[in-house]
């Protein structure tokens, strides 16, 4: 999830959905207005789901038109450095395999440079179809959080930030942004480093 603030107002993005209804239990959109955004107080048509009517590409065509439109309206504003949406602020998650957003290692999507979103078919964690924010996009943020719990993800955590030399970078090691990247970890995320 990556949250837009305009002022005095809140917008509230995904980073990347799992193409299932909004009360399926798979979906981000359900986990985070369970546990979030039911307690805030920010105004539903500031809050920007996939249209999960739609297909997998139908979605992420979607998606990027919606982002498209709220640039011209002035509510996102384009990176001046990268030409992409520009977010005040993008909340990451990884995967243990180094994933972040719904770009997975060895996948075509981790070199997407023309989409703003995009989307897979084929993830290699259920469910299969899901829509993505690109890297471009991601990279273009003003502050990008990543927040890593857990043994299972320590590998991952140690070749993106630790002093490892792998042929081949995970996803996450592709991670910047434009101001400034934090990372949080436990104790059990950072423990091979």
């Amino acid at each position: 999830m990556l949250i837009l603030l305009n002022g005095a107002k809140w917008h509230v993005f995904w980073v990347d959905e799992r193409v299932v209804p909004k009360d399926h239990e798979d979906s981000n959109y359900k986990l985070a207005y369970d546990g979030f955004l039911s307690k805030v107080p920010i105004a539903p048509g500031n809050v920007y789901a996939i249209n999960d009517a739609l297909s997998a590409e139908g979605a992420a065509d979607d998606y990027e038109t919606c982002l498209k439109h709220l640039v011209k309206k002035g509510i996102i504003a384009l990176s001046s450095v990268s030409g992409y949406p520009k977010f005040d602020l993008m909340l990451l998650g990884m995967g243990p395999d180094g994933h972040l957003a719904s770009l997975f290692p060895g996948h075509p999507l981790v070199n997407e440079k023309e989409k703003w979103v995009t989307f897979i078919k084929d993830s290699p964690k259920p469910p299969p179809e899901r829509i993505t924010f690109t890297f471009p996009v991601i990279n273009s943020s003003a502050y990008n959080a990543m927040v890593v719990a857990g043994a299972g993800k320590a590998a991952a955590v140690h070749s993106a930030l630790g002093d490892a030399k792998n042929s081949e970078k995970l996803p996450v090691e592709l991670l910047s942004a434009e101001g400034e990247l934090k990372w949080f970890l436990d104790k059990a995320a950072a423990s091979k480093l």
